[in-house]
This record gives C-alpha cells, sequence and structure tokens, in this order.
C-alpha cells in the first residue's frame, strides 16, 4: 500500500502523523511512504531522517494525496485539502465530526473513508488512540489554567498552590476520565484544593484510592456543578461523549457566578465544548474573556508540545495504520474490531450513530456497506 503523511496545515499545530521509526516499520512490510517535505519540522525531525528511514519526500501536498491510499495525519483535513481527496481514499486522523458539520458534508461528499482517531476503541471499551492526547491535554489543563490565573494575563492573580499562611486557589474538574484524572493529578501536585466530579459513582471511588488527600470527589449533578462553579478559581472542562457533542455543564447563567478572573480551560472543546459561551480558539489567540471570566478553548491542546505529543500519539497509531496497510480496508475491520469502531464515514454515508445524531444526519449501519 502507499502511505501517505502530509504537512498539518491547521493553525498553530506542530505534530506530525508519523515518525522515521514508523516509516521504517512499513518499509519492513513492503509498502511504501510518502512524507512532504518539512512535515517534521514542528515536531524536530529533519527530511533526512525520514529519508534514512526509507520515505519518498514528495515536495507538496498534491503530490501526497494524489498518489497514497492510505493518508495519515493528525488533525482534520481543512477546507483547502478537501479537493485533494479521493473516492476511495483512506483518511486516518482526528476529526471530531460531531462538532463540525461541514467537515462531514465535505468528506461525504468526497465519498473517502474516514477512520477517527478519538472512537477506535477495543474490547475493554478503551479509547486507545485518545488516551496520549487526553493525558498531554489533561496535564495541559492545568498549566495554562494557573498561567492565565495571573494577573497580567488578565487573571484573578493567584498562586494555583499558594504558600503557608495563604490558601490554595480551587480548583474543579468536570468529568473523571483521562483527561479528568491527569488534570487532578498535576493540580493536587502544585497543591490546589481539587475537585473532581463525574457521573461513575465506579469511577470516583477508584480514583479517591489513588488520588493525594486534597483531591475530593463528587456526584456531577446541575446543583453539585452550580455550587462549586461558584467557588472555583479555575474550572476544567473534561466531559466526554463518544463520537457525539459534549454535554453543556455549564450554562452561561452558571458561568455569571464564577468570580471575575477565574479561568476555564474548555478541553472538549474538539466536540463542541462543555460551556455554553466556550468557543474555539488557537494557540496564536487562546483565551477570550466572556461574563469576566478568562476561556481557554484551544482545539488542538497537545499541539503545543510537539515532540510529547508526536511521539505518544504516534506510539498509539502506528499498530492501526500497520494493519489497515497490510490486509486493507475492509479486512482489517475483521482481523482489528477496534478500528470498526473508529470508522465513522465510508462510501459517502455516515456510520458511527452518534455523530449522525448530533449532526441530524442520515445514518448508514457499516454492515450494509461492506
Amino acid at each position: 500500500m502507499i502511505v501517505g503523511v502530509p504537512k498539518e496545515i491547521k493553525k498553530d499545530e506542530y505534530r506530525v502523523a508519523l515518525v522515521p521509526s514508523g516509516v521504517a516499520e512499513f518499509r519492513k512490510a513492503g509498502h511504501t511512504v510518502l512524507v512532504q517535505q518539512g512535515a517534521g519540522k514542528g515536531s524536530e525531525i529533519p527530511d533526512r531522517e525520514y529519508a534514512q528511514a526509507g520515505a519518498e519526500i514528495v515536495e507538496n501536498a498534491a503530490g501526497i494525496f494524489r498518489r497514497a491510499q492510505l493518508i495519515l495525519k493528525v488533525k482534520e483535513p481543512q477546507s483547502s485539502e478537501y479537493p485533494l481527496l479521493r473516492p476511495g481514499q483512506i483518511l486516518f486522523t482526528f476529526f471530531h465530526f460531531a462538532a463540525n458539520k461541514e467537515l462531514a458534508r465535505a468528506m461525504i461528499r468526497r465519498k473517502v473513508t474516514c477512520i477517527a482517531y478519538e472512537t477506535v476503541e477495543d474490547e475493554r471499551g478503551h479509547l486507545p488512540i485518545l488516551v496520549p492526547m487526553s493525558e498531554v491535554a489533561g496535564r495541559m489543563s492545568v498549566q495554562e489554567g494557573a498561567k492565565y490565573l495571573e494577573k497580567p494575563m488578565k487573571g484573578k492573580g493567584i498562586l494555583l498552590g499558594g504558600i503557608p499562611g495563604v490558601a490554595p486557589a480551587s480548583v474543579l474538574i468536570l468529568g473523571a476520565g483521562v483527561v479528568g484524572s491527569n488534570a487532578a493529578k498535576v493540580a493536587a501536585g502544585y497543591g490546589a484544593r481539587v475537585a473532581v466530579m463525574d457521573v461513575n459513582l465506579d469511577r470516583l471511588r477508584y480514583l479517591e484510592e489513588v488520588m493525594p488527600k486534597n483531591v475530593w470527589f463528587l456526584m456531577s449533578n446541575e446543583h453539585n456543578i452550580a455550587d462549586r462553579v461558584s467557588r472555583a478559581d479555575l474550572v476544567i472542562c473534561a466531559a466526554l461523549l463518544r463520537g457525539g457533542r459534549s454535554p453543556v455543564l455549564i450554562p452561561r447563567w452558571m458561568l455569571k457566578k464564577m468570580k471575575p478572573g477565574s479561568v476555564l480551560v474548555d478541553v472538549a472543546i474538539d466536540q463542541g465544548g462543555c460551556a455554553e459561551t466556550s468557543r474555539p480558539t488557537t494557540h496564536a489567540a487562546p483565551i477570550f474573556v466572556e461574563e469576566g471570566i478568562l476561556h481557554y478553548c484551544v482545539t488542538n491542546i497537545p499541539g503545543a508540545v510537539a515532540i510529547t505529543s508526536t511521539y505518544g500519539l504516534t506510539n498509539a497509531t502506528l499498530p492501526f495504520a500497520l494493519e489497515i496497510a497490510r490486509v486493507g480496508f475492509s479486512k482489517s475491520l475483521k482481523s482489528n474490531p477496534a478500528l470498526l469502531k473508529g470508522v465513522n464515514i465510508a462510501r459517502g454515508k455516515i456510520t458511527y450513530a452518534a455523530t449522525a445524531k448530533d449532526l441530524r444526519l442520515p445514518y448508514t449501519p457499516l454492515s450494509r456497506l461492506l
């Protein structure tokens, strides 16, 4: 199979979808790998390392898309890339369709096969590709929140961990999954007072056993959220509905109860966001102020630490990509069932039920298309 790795062109995206060791694995299996010139620059990987691993360096994206059967990316195709896509081509990347109806319609029109990193799910119900990026985003959410609580950044001017004689900041984390637990770990390490909310009591019980004593756990419901939001200096939104739009847990009336200068980091913004007032931002312009509250809603948080994120992501994606290249699309779904749940669009049809529901577009079971 011919595998293509174009350079990411989304604003402030520095990751790359394949590292030289991955190229070597594809080549060892007999596949051709095309890497766009400069694709690894943001992750400090020069073209010569790709070439030494056996990749063919291609000057532009058009050359990649024209020849490759399997396209490996990090972020969803941008509008300028839509015309380059060919019917039947396989795209393996983050899509987050539930928050982007225009993207979904474009992929349907182009009749490409879209396998979304964020919905690849193993037999234990885990999301193996989403996990490493969720780990990065969870840890960075606290790092960014702490920075924007500083007065020069328009925050209220409070140190997350406080000092002896001065109380630490109060952190509220909505969602106790991978993002939320990593955020709680880092916030607790800073010395903050951390409250974690979730609807899964078993998950809360587990985390209570392993987290430090300055983290406590509450059932997520409107009353508890409203109460804790009003006390919080930093709120981290980390709730996830697989393949669907994030639940809106903080309506505007609730946001108005927060103290001016507090910070809201909406890690769920890729899927629409957990606050009514959230809207996508970029690393170049990461924040905006609404109702006196700083909103950090960057849609590709891990892109800021591209070296860590690139290697973490490719560790997770490579086995799946190799499987697709080895046996082809249809057979890979039978040999690796996790990929089956990763297919969101195929042959011009939406094949992931939650996505179709949120976008109010027709749903077609994948079994009908295979």
